[in-house]
């Protein structure tokens, strides 16, 4: 069984990067061909896929964030990162890691089971001076 755990801090302050661990268990984040993805959802809104990184450490990011986002990996702690870049109150959401093995996902998803066999519980970031 995998499960995977979001943490990160829950208030940052327009402008700043925002930066959030997945810590994996049940499975390396280098088993071979597997996604390990970045959803989120905001307040009132649906999920939004932000971005992924494989089993080599490629990345692929949603063409509405490329621009802000980041995505790396620690191979020795089975844990990936997220980072996002001078965010305002439009990137308050509740944020997920998720992964569906060996298919990537960049769709958009009415839930996170129509798209991932495996999830975090999710964490509230707030953006707020």
């Amino acid at each position: 069984q995998v499960q995977l755990q979001e943490s990160g801090p829950g208030l940052v302050k327009p402008s700043q990067t925002l930066s959030l661990t997945c810590t994996v268990s049940g499975e390396s984040i280098d088993t071979a061909f597997y996604y390990w993805s970045w959803i989120r959802q905001p307040p009132g809104k649906g999920l939004e896929w932000i971005g992924y990184i494989d089993y080599r450490g490629g990345t692929r990011y949603s063409p509405s964030l490329t621009n802000r986002t980041s995505i790396s990996r620690d191979t020795s702690r089975n844990q990936f990162t997220l980072q996002l870049s001078s965010v305002t109150p439009e990137d308050t959401a509740v944020y997920y890691c998720g992964t569906n093995g060996v298919t990537p996902v960049r769709a958009v998803c009415a839930s996170l089971s129509e798209c991932y066999e495996f999830w975090g519980q999710g964490t509230q970031v707030t953006v707020s001076s």
